[in-house]
């Protein structure tokens, strides 16, 4: 933790090429001086022509922007993937029966493993969920779990996304703009694939169907609508699984099932794969002035008679303070040493570590608890004095309300900047799916720093994204 070189992906410390970038490195030498720009200028009109924009929040320019692209993918080497895929596995298993046990009998609480007011004093436990058994008792069914490289086999679990993580449809389509951009550079290596996705993503909803429902189980996509910033996301899942794009007045309640509107009239949902926060889910359970959900949804589901994924209530096994317990929790549940690390982590609440946060905290990042996208949070070696004291105040009025680390060392990958080719900050989001059986696809979404020096790489932050490359063997 101590070096604060980042490690290279592409380049040994003796400028020699790592193993899994040398059919890379030879495909790069022989590009002529302009390829890379042509590539990248066909690469924003691919994504124009397929609509991949996203909205961003209070900016003054255009909202809808294309997110950045770079052609140089990000490889990983065929053994390094079995370790981090065996270590997601193992993250995964423990986090779905960490929230059985939460929304039953709470043994974790009652042995002391996590302490109690930590969960049930937090804005993201539903205690409407509790004794309620969800299908093949999975909670969280679709999770992506951020990923920063530090070293040769040095990889850190930076967050849990266990609510509705987004930017699968960039990881499918940087694959296939990449193909049609670089086919030659597919031939030289063997790429696993990542296309079968959007049919494993249906297996797996289909898996946790209701067991009263009857033949192949209807799938709808719950969307806030065309104003969400990952509209463009839902859209695309729902076409590519073949299934139906909902918002909340297209379905409705009745004798405890789930109906969609249909133009030959009502059809009963199974399953629904709702990119809606809890809050908004049913207004008769959450919050009551929402507009987005459906009216009765949750009784549905309380009874039996539908299959919401993810469950409402998983965010109390991602919340950032919940985080440095993970590997305690691994341990209760599986009996096993977490294979991933956890980015050390200092805890405010504790007076001793309080004070040596404020002492040290222009080298440190601080992350609200419940923040994300890349908001509420502060990197302290790129910040100013008055920030730093900003968030020494915030720390001191709320230290249960930050999470504070050591400014990691983020690798970095060769990428394409003004027809340079020049390291930039990686970080990494493999998405798993969890439903008869747990399915990892091979690589993820590789966000990329386009700043020079600059380690915020979410897209509402000026990041980009990379295609990502497992090799197989």
């Amino acid at each position: 933790m101590g070096d604060t070189t980042p490690f290279d992906e592409m380049y040994n410390p003796d400028g020699s090429v790592r193993e899994p970038y040398r059919a890379l490195a030879g495909w790069l030498s022989e590009q002529p001086d302009k390829a890379l720009g042509l590539m990248q200028a066909d690469a924003e009109a691919i994504f124009r022509r397929l609509g991949i924009t996203f909205a961003v929040y209070g900016s003054d320019e255009g909202t809808e922007k294309v997110i950045p692209f770079d052609v140089i993918p990000r490889i990983i080497a065929a053994q390094e993937w079995r370790k981090l895929s065996k270590g997601i596995e193992q993250r995964v298993k423990a986090l779905n029966a960490f929230l059985y046990d939460v929304y039953h009998r709470q043994e974790i609480l009652r042995a002391g493993r996590v302490p109690e007011k930590l969960i049930l004093n937090n804005a993201a436990f539903c205690p409407q969920m509790m004794g309620l058994e969800p299908a093949k008792g999975v909670y969280a069914h679709i999770i992506g779990v951020d990923l920063v490289r530090v070293g040769a086999d040095g990889y850190y679990v930076l967050e849990d996304n266990l609510r509705t993580p987004s930017g699968v449809s960039y990881m499918l389509e940087d694959r296939e703009a990449m193909m049609i951009l670089a086919p030659d550079l597919f031939q030289r290596s063997k790429v696993a694939p990542v296309e079968n996705y959007p049919e494993n993503l249906r297996r797996t909803l289909e898996s946790v169907a209701p067991v009263n429902s009857r033949g192949t189980p209807v799938i709808a996509v719950l969307t806030p609508g065309i104003y969400n910033s990952a509209y463009f996301e839902h859209s695309f899942l729902a076409d590519q699984m073949g299934a139906q794009l909902c918002e909340g007045h297209d379905l409705f309640v009745d004798g405890g099932k789930v109906y969609m509107r249909t133009t030959t009239g009502p059809e009963r949902v199974d399953v629904v794969y709702r990119r809606i926060d809890d809050d908004y889910l049913d207004p008769l359970t959450f919050r009551p002035d929402s507009m987005l959900g459906v009216p009765g949804i949750f009784d549905a589901y309380r009874a039996g008679n539908v299959t919401l994924v993810n469950a409402p209530g998983t965010g109390i096994a991602d919340d950032k303070a919940v985080y440095t317990y993970v590997p305690e929790i691994i341990e209760f549940y599986l009996g096993e040493k977490s294979l991933l690390q956890n980015v050390p982590t200092y805890n405010c609440t504790d007076q001793d570590e309080r004070e040596w946060v404020l002492e040290n905290i222009a080298d440190l990042v601080v992350k609200e608890v419940h923040g994300s996208g890349g908001y509420g949070m502060m990197v302290g070696p790129t910040a100013t004095e008055e920030m730093h004291e900003e968030f020494k105040r915030k720390i001191l009025a709320r230290p249960d309300n930050y999470i504070v680390q050591p400014t990691l060392a983020l690798s970095t990958c060769p990428t394409h900047i003004n027809g340079d080719v020049a390291p930039r900050h990686v970080d990494l989001r493999p998405y798993v799916l969890v439903g008869d059986e747990v399915r990892i696809t091979p690589g993820g979404l590789t966000r990329v720093a386009l700043k020079q020096g600059s380690l915020v790489v979410n897209s509402s932050q000026g990041g980009g994204t990379k295609d990502t490359w497992v090799l197989e063997d």
